[in-house]
C-alpha cells in the first residue's frame, strides 16, 4: 500500500531543498559591497537623485551602496563597466529613456542588447520638459513660436546636447507635428545650450526645471510651455504643449530607471525591486525631487515593462521620420 503522506513528506522537503537556495540567496543579499554604475556626471540631476537612492539602500542592507560614475561616450562607458562588472545584483547601472528606447532605432549596432543585458527593475524619476525662450523673446506662447516658425522655415533654431537625446527628440517631434523645419544646433555642455537661449543665440530650448530653472530663474529665460500631459502644480500658469493648435497630444519626457544584469537570481531581483519601492516611497523623496524638478514615477515590473515598449515605439517612428541616425 501507498503511504500517501509519507510520499508528500518527502515531496515537501525535496521542494524546500530545491528552493532553500534561491530564499537564502535573496535572504542574504547583499553580501558585500553593492555598486550602481551611473553615466551621469557627478553633480547632475540624475547623478543626485541615484545617489538618494543608495543612502536609502545602505541602510536598509547594513551593505556599503557607491555610485560609480562613468559619464561619456553615449552612456557605453558605464554600460562596458556594468557588462564586466557583478552579474549577481551586486552592480547595478542607471539608465535612462535614451538607453533604452531611443538608441536601439538611432544606431545600427549597438554594444549592447537591452533584452538581453538588462533587467529593467523600477523607475527612479521622470521629468518633463519646458519650452524655454530668452526673456527678450517677442514669442508670448508655443502658437506664435509655431507660428514664425512657418512664416521662415528653416530660419529659427533650436538646440540640445547631443543626437537623439530626449531634448533633440522632442523638438524634433514638435516640427514632425507642425510641418516645420528648424535647425539643430549641438552643444556641448548643457550650460552652454541654455546660455545660448539666454543670450538669444537660440530662439528656444526645451529643459527641465534642473536644467534650464537657474537660468529662469534668474531672469535670463522664459517658460512658455511645457511638455506634460496636464499643466503642472508648481507652474499653474504655463500651458502645456497639447494645448497648442496642432500639437494636440504632445507629451514628452525624460527618465531613469536602475537595472541588474539579466543573469541576476530572480530572488535577487525581486528583493532588490521591493527594497527600491520602499525607498522611493518614503516622504523625503518627493521632497527632494521637487528640487530637481523631478517626479516619482510609481508603477509594477509589468507596466513599467509596457511602457519602455510603448516609448520604443513611439521614439522608432520618430526617428525614421526625422530621418536621425547615429552610424
Amino acid at each position: 500500500m501507498i503511504d500517501f503522506k509519507s510520499s508528500a513528506r518527502r515531496a515537501a522537503c525535496l521542494l524546500a531543498m530545491c528552493l532553500a537556495p534561491f530564499s537564502a540567496g535573496a535572504q542574504d543579499f547583499p553580501s558585500r559591497t553593492v555598486r550602481i554604475l551611473t553615466p551621469f556626471p557627478a553633480g547632475a540631476g540624475p547623478d543626485g537623485a541615484v545617489r538618494l537612492l543608495a543612502d536609502k539602500l545602505q541602510k536598509a542592507w547594513g551593505k556599503p551602496v557607491i555610485v560609480d560614475n562613468r559619464p561619456g561616450g553615449n552612456g557605453f562607458i558605464a554600460i562596458d563597466a556594468f557588462k564586466r562588472g557583478a552579474s549577481d545584483g551586486h552592480d547595478l547601472i542607471q539608465l535612462d529613456n535614451v538607453h533604452l528606447a531611443a538608441y536601439p532605432a538611432l544606431f545600427k549596432k549597438l554594444p549592447y542588447d537591452p533584452a538581453r543585458d538588462f533587467e529593467v527593475l523600477a523607475p527612479l524619476f521622470r521629468a518633463y520638459f519646458f519650452v524655454a525662450v530668452p526673456s527678450s523673446s517677442s514669442y508670448k506662447s508655443m502658437a506664435e513660436l509655431i507660428a514664425d516658425a512657418r512664416a521662415r522655415p528653416g530660419q529659427l533654431n533650436y538646440g540640445s546636447w547631443s543626437i537623439g537625446n530626449p531634448v533633440h527628440l522632442g523638438s524634433a517631434l514638435v516640427e514632425s507635428m507642425t510641418g516645420t523645419q528648424m535647425q539643430h544646433v549641438v552643444f556641448k555642455e548643457v550650460s552652454q545650450l541654455y546660455t545660448a537661449v539666454g543670450t538669444g543665440e537660440l530662439n528656444w530650448a526645451l529643459g527641465t526645471a534642473a536644467s534650464a530653472g537657474p537660468m529662469q530663474r534668474a531672469g535670463k529665460l522664459r517658460f512658455i510651455a511645457i511638455s506634460a500631459p496636464k499643466r503642472q502644480a508648481a507652474f499653474p500658469d504655463i500651458p502645456t504643449i497639447a494645448e497648442t493648435p496642432g500639437l494636440a497630444g504632445y507629451e514628452m519626457t525624460g527618465w531613469t530607471a536602475l537595472a541588474v544584469p539579466r543573469s541576476t537570481p530572480k530572488a535577487v531581483a525581486d528583493k532588490i525591486y521591493r527594497d527600491i519601492e520602499a525607498a522611493l516611497a518614503e516622504p523625503d523623496f518627493k521632497d527632494r525631487y521637487a528640487t530637481y524638478g523631478y517626479e516619482l514615477f510609481p508603477t509594477s515590473r509589468e507596466q513599467f515593462q509596457a511602457f519602455i515598449a510603448s516609448e520604443s515605439a513611439k521614439l522608432s517612428a520618430l526617428i525614421q521620420r526625422a530621418k536621425v541616425s547615429l552610424d
